[in-house]
């Protein structure tokens, strides 16, 4: 089986997060599983919910849709979660599955700063989705495991949806309805 790992801290998940795995699950991979990052090492300074209830959100999001499964496998590796790591782990627990590295056309220029970097666009099939403000040009890119999505164009973020709550402003219809009713409970990212 073809499993496309979309990594990311999931600060909180939203609907942007699922329209790509959707797409991803149609037409790229047979499922999509979410790696909730308990510290990316590239988002240290970033204030993250707890690594628990970010992991929570994402099972809330996605438990009606059998097509998405949740790993909490980077929170009994040493942090910060670096992909390789991750990647080796996974691929040594499951290895009856093909894993692909699902990431946003924002991070893919970076992808060679991560450790071992190489390593893994040369062993992983990369698949690449588009972020506004972040184009690819692929012509400059030779390598088979690299493809480059076709998804749609959404100019939602964990980033701006954290600030719309600071101000008090309503995020329904920006992450799914129990996850609103979860951070709106709780109080989170006030």
């Amino acid at each position: 089986m073809r499993i496309a790992l979309f990594f990311g801290s999931f600060n909180p998940i939203h609907i942007g997060h699922l329209i790509i795995a959707n797409y991803v699950a149609n037409y790229a991979a047979d499922k999509v599983w979410f790696i909730v990052s308990p510290q990316n090492p590239f988002k240290q300074n970033v204030a993250l919910l707890k690594a628990e209830s970010r992991l929570n959100l994402v099972k809330l999001a996605i438990e009606n849709d059998d097509r998405f499964e949740i790993s909490d496998i980077e929170f009994h590796l040493p942090t910060p979660s670096y992909t390789i790591n991750t990647l080796k782990a996974i691929s040594s627990a499951y290895p009856q599955h093909e894993f692909c590295v699902l990431i946003g056309s924002d991070n893919f220029p970076h992808i060679f700063q991560w450790k071992s970097g190489t390593e893994i666009i040369d062993n992983y099939k990369i698949l690449v989705y588009k972020r506004p403000g972040f184009s690819i040009n692929n012509q400059n890119i030779i390598n088979n495991n690299i493809t480059f999505l076709n998804t749609p164009l959404l100019g939602i973020s964990a980033t701006g949806i954290r600030e719309m709550i600071a101000k008090n402003v309503s995020i329904r219809y920006l992450v799914p309805e129990k996850v609103y009713a979860e951070i709106s409970t709780h109080g989170y990212f006030k």
